[in-house]
């Protein structure tokens, strides 16, 4: 598909906000099974783009924007302050890249687009590393103060990881101030939980959550690719993603997904040098 106004706006800009919206509503999306967490993810983000792209003005205006809002409007279910007590909202942010701003800048679009003042959970997947190099608590420290921030100034109620060992777990428990409630494990990495890490889980009130994602949700080549498709543009691998935050809305008496969604930041690589 080719779209020329979407040419224009994305040859321009240099910031892409996109919300799917919630995805329990989109009924073309639900007719399709995802095989995994990244499929997911690149179907929305076509879709979204699609969308979006369908509904430009014929003309555009003069004043060309920096950055670009995709919204699926139709599907954004805002929370309203009657029923919010009723919900607990989750978020898993996806960083690409070590800029701890991207961590608050999530969580202000996600209390934004989904019309809450605080998140009630933020479990953080720390970016990936050059091949050869391990995590250490040195690339989480900096991620983990920030998200300490977001506690202390009441947008978050608590945070988490994911994937942590029990050595590194428990490096970052001793060192933190506010303390991890939460460690996500890949169980298809590892079967069933490694005893050592669910004995000090159980010692420090730490909550073992199981995951399904890979250890890049989205890569670069998948994201160019979903925007390719959405508006026919070759020159899309000036754009890469800054990060992926996907949300949850619970309905805690009932234990069943109200709504659940995509936000994602990309920036066109030369807007960095500007």
């Amino acid at each position: 598909m080719e779209n020329h106004n979407a040419k224009v706006l994305f040859n321009h800009a240099a910031t892409l906000n996109l919300h799917t919206g919630n995805l329990v509503n989109r009924s073309r999306l639900k007719k399709k099974c995802p095989s995994s967490p990244s499929e997911e993810l690149q179907d929305c983000i076509r879709a979204t783009l699609t969308e979006w792209c369908s509904k430009l003005p014929p003309a555009l205006d003069k004043e060309l924007p920096n950055t670009l809002e995709c919204t699926f409007t139709q599907a954004t279910d805002a929370i309203t302050p009657e029923e919010r007590e009723e919900l607990k909202v989750s978020v898993k942010l996806f960083l690409s890249g070590s800029d701890c701003t991207s961590i608050r800048n999530a969580v202000d679009m996600a209390c934004s687009g989904l019309g809450v003042s605080m998140l009630d959970s933020v479990i953080i997947a720390p970016p990936l590393l050059p091949e050869g190099e391990g995590l250490a608590l040195g690339h989480l420290q900096p991620l983990w103060k920030e998200l300490e921030s977001l506690v202390q100034s009441h947008k978050v109620t608590a945070i988490g990881t994911s994937d942590l060992d029990k050595a590194l777990l428990e490096q970052l428990y001793l060192w933190a101030q506010i303390k991890p409630s939460s460690n996500q494990v890949n169980l298809a990495s590892c079967c069933v939980m490694p005893p050592d890490l669910t004995a000090f889980a159980k010692e420090c009130d730490i909550q073992l959550l199981t995951h399904n994602d890979p250890k890049e949700l989205m890569t670069a080549s998948g994201f160019q690719e979903a925007v390719q498709d959405s508006i026919g543009e070759p020159l899309v691998t000036e754009w890469f993603l800054e990060w992926v935050l996907r949300y949850s809305v619970i309905v805690k008496s009932r234990g069943i997904i109200k709504s659940k969604g995509y936000l994602v930041q990309a920036r066109r690589s030369n807007s960095h040098d500007q």
